[in-house]
């Protein structure tokens, strides 16, 4: 039977991707290091009122590590964004106007943003998608394409990471 954990608020994103403490590792985290990351998301929750977990990753990855004792500046965070998670971007107006309720991953990509974390939607997607800076979050970068960012941060030493 295993014990029930109690989840550990975020030193990182606060407001989202509480973690566990994690006993008796096998393998340890190497806290001296950096650790580059960056996610690639196409899928979005059916129910357009609940938050994308695969974003929520993203804060997870930042707070587990920082509860580790990695510094901020030691976690480098991108994601990119594409096919069925395209709408996850949109602004507030935008998402409402198209889903009737508010977008539950605004806050979520503004505190991601405020942590350093550089969110990428894929430019192909977004003019297939009718999606511009006028209605797209304004924290969120525009990328010629999901696979061009995805090389280009690879070659800059980012782990790709793929939901």
């Amino acid at each position: 039977m295993f014990a029930q954990s109690e989840r550990i608020e975020g030193k990182i994103v606060k407001n989202f991707g509480e973690t566990f403490d994690v006993e008796s590792l096998d393998i340890k985290t190497n806290t001296s290091e950096d650790f580059k990351v960056i996610f690639d998301v196409s899928q979005s929750s059916s129910d357009k009122s609940v938050i994308n977990k695969y974003i929520v990753t993203a804060a997870r990855f930042l707070n587990m590590h920082a509860n580790e004792g990695m510094k901020k500046e030691q976690l480098k965070v991108a994601m990119t964004i594409h096919g069925g998670a395209w709408q996850d971007v949109l602004n507030n107006e935008a998402y409402k106007e198209k889903y009737g309720v508010d977008n539950p991953n605004l806050e979520l990509i503004n505190e991601l943003t405020e942590a350093g974390a550089d969110i990428i939607i894929c430019g192909q997607t977004a003019s297939f998608r009718g999606i511009t800076k006028d209605n797209a979050n304004p924290n969120v970068k525009f990328a010629l394409s999901a696979m061009t960012a995805l090389i280009q941060y690879q070659k800059n030493g980012f782990t790709f990471i793929k939901f």
